[in-house]
């Protein structure tokens, strides 16, 4: 399905904007960047054993209507609509996401966007502490984004993201996820959100996890632990309880919970 005037309309009001005039490269960059500012990624439902369906009415009612978040199939299979809508032209991509031992995930491990303007870029508001901004799909380029340093790379007919900061200059670079360019309905993406939001192996089922990105960093609950990340400077301590849990999320991810009828 589509979403209607008065759903876009809701939804930009979510994003904190106005319709766009164009759709050009500078409203991606805003709608990106409003998206991650506004928008947590959380797998609080997962958490709760709530199940997530890939349903554009559920996922709009959850992230625009309650002001909710969610992970990667959620947050960018609705934004895709959101771009479609605002005359973007939106492709839903399949990743493999990069484990700790170099090898990768299985197909449609992860959810991602490509964008294509005069140029392609990918788009991704799914992906936790990733990159705020389009990355032009081009090979062997390296785009930098605040601290951090991307690069695309193309092998054995796979485009791989990869990152390192920025400040370390010599810092070793990162493996983040590949992927091909071959279009995907969301349906195609089905089985594995049942995968991670069911299985005992699934890093979303092992832990709570809500971040969201600032102005000046990130915030982020991660199992017990509330994380500040201001200015490069990081801080760290233990959530108390629940009630101090609850308010954490609704003062820094505008997540109500008390009757809830999607999570709680």
């Amino acid at each position: 399905m589509s979403l209607s005037g008065a759903q876009i309309s809701a939804y930009l009001y979510r994003l904190r904007m106005d319709v766009p005039e164009r759709a050009d490269f500078e409203s991606l960059l805003q709608l990106q960047r409003n998206h991650l500012l506004h928008v947590p990624f959380e797998n609080l439902d997962i958490q709760r054993g709530r199940a997530i369906a890939l349903d554009i009415p559920a996922l709009f009612k959850k992230i625009v209507t309650l002001g909710r978040g969610g992970f990667c199939y959620e947050l960018n299979g609705l934004f895709a609509q959101l771009l479609s809508g605002l005359g973007f032209r939106a492709t839903l991509l399949s990743a493999e996401v990069a484990t700790a031992n170099g090898t990768f995930g299985p197909p449609f491990d992860h959810l991602l966007l490509r964008v294509d303007l005069v140029s392609s870029y990918i788009v991704d508001v799914g992906f936790g502490d990733a990159f705020s901004e389009p990355l032009e799909l081009v090979a062997d380029v390296e785009q930098s984004q605040g601290q951090k340093i991307f690069r695309l790379l193309r092998r054995e007919g796979r485009w791989e993201l990869h990152s390192r900061l920025g400040s370390l200059g010599s810092s070793a670079w990162k493996a983040e996820y590949r992927f091909t360019l071959s279009a995907r309905e969301l349906e195609s993406f089905a089985a594995m959100c049942q995968y991670h939001q069911t299985s005992a192996s699934s890093d979303f089922t092992q832990a709570r996890i809500c971040t969201i990105e600032t102005h000046e960093g990130r915030l982020t609950v991660s199992g017990n632990r509330f994380i500040e990340r201001v200015n490069g400077i990081r801080s760290e301590r233990e959530i108390r309880d629940e009630a101090e849990l609850e308010w954490l999320l609704k003062e820094h991810f505008g997540i109500c919970r008390a009757g809830d009828d999607v999570s709680e």
